[in-house]
């Protein structure tokens, strides 16, 4: 990677993704993902506070109680697998013009506790000129009894990754649709 890449990933992760780690027993962590797809076709998943499962696999169905405004509360159903059947999660942030969505799990049968993301996207020059999407995550979230903070960051950031590849792909093919007018 360009040192001006790097130095431009490090200034939006400073502008955008401050979690305060408010108690000793929280970690947080930030993930990136470079994507070969332009940023509306990039946001036009991410934003979709009310439709996550487009692009996460490990949500099957999704309920939004109210507007799709700050402050909705989605009723998520996670898929079979995960230790986890349900989560409530409010939408703290959406900026369309800027590309920012932050959410909060405020409830649900796991132990992802005072869970709160942050997602970003921002353009890229990729690859000698293609238009592409640096996506940026971070979060916060407790620590839950009987495991360590390396532990609870490793399982987040599992989900994380396996949530930002099924984007990129997803991005990526719809991307390529767009250029050749494919239905």
């Amino acid at each position: 990677m360009e040192a001006s890449s790097l130095m431009e990933e490090l200034e939006y992760i400073r502008r955008h993704h401050k979690h305060e780690l408010e108690r000793e027993n929280q970690c947080s962590s930030t993930l990136v993902k470079h994507i070969n797809a332009p940023v509306h076709i990039v946001w036009s998943l991410v934003r979709r506070f009310d439709q996550p499962q487009k692009y996460k696999p490990f949500i099957s169905r999704c309920v939004i109680k109210g507007n799709m405004e700050i402050g909705s509360v989605r009723e998520v159903d996670v898929r079979s697998g995960l230790p986890a059947t349900r989560s409530t999660e409010r939408l703290e942030f959406l900026d369309d013009n800027e590309h920012i969505l932050r959410i909060r799990i405020v409830g649900g049968d796991h132990r992802l506790k005072n869970y709160s993301s942050i997602i970003s996207l921002h353009p890229e020059t990729i690859d000698g000129g293609r238009i592409g999407t640096l996506v940026i995550e971070s979060f916060v979230v407790d620590v839950p009894e009987g495991n360590t903070k390396d532990e609870t960051c490793y399982f987040v950031e599992a989900l994380i990754r396996c949530n930002l590849k099924s984007l990129a792909d997803i991005s990526e093919r719809l991307a390529v649709q767009d250029t050749t007018g494919s239905p």
